[in-house]
């Protein structure tokens, strides 16, 4: 089931980041500070979470400053266990129709050139991204950023 983010799952979703070991320090405290903003009815960001038997997956978009219907989605995590069982590809897709019944036109994502991520581009392109642009050296040396997008279409 997916569903909005409760406050009753902030616990849930901080450990699921901290277990996947992506995140240092300082990105941890930026969830927990951003998901503080969406639970206090600060922010527009949309966070969803995939529930089976706890809390499996979550995802984190927000709108694009100074664009007209862009949005991006910034996190997206599913546990190790269980990944490659549909729970990335359905959060994405909640996502997607949440924002076209909204009436957004154009949803990014941003990643990691090193191998690691790998997977990730793969996932992106199955659901449906092209890959729009890389930015050299923008994470850390040798380490780009590429940028996928997506149009985002009723029916």
């Amino acid at each position: 089931m997916i569903r909005p983010v409760i406050p009753g799952d902030i616990d849930a979703v901080f450990a699921l980041a901290k277990k996947l070991e992506m995140f240092d320090k300082h990105g941890l405290e930026l969830i927990k500070a951003t998901l503080a903003d969406y639970l206090s009815g600060n922010s527009n960001d949309l966070w969803f979470c995939a529930e089976e038997n706890g809390l499996v997956g979550v995802i984190y978009c927000a709108p694009e400053p100074m664009t007209c219907g862009t949005w991006n989605v910034l996190m997206l995590l599913v546990s190790r266990d269980r990944q490659r069982q549909g729970y990335g590809s359905a959060l994405m897709s909640y996502v997607e129709q949440t924002l076209v019944d909204r009436g957004e036109r154009l949803l990014i994502v941003e990643t990691s050139s090193l191998d690691e991520f790998e997977p990730a581009r793969k996932f992106y392109f199955k659901c449906g991204f092209n890959e729009e642009a890389r930015i050299r050296d923008f994470y850390a040396a040798e380490e780009d950023k590429i940028v996928f997008s997506k149009t985002l279409e009723s029916g």
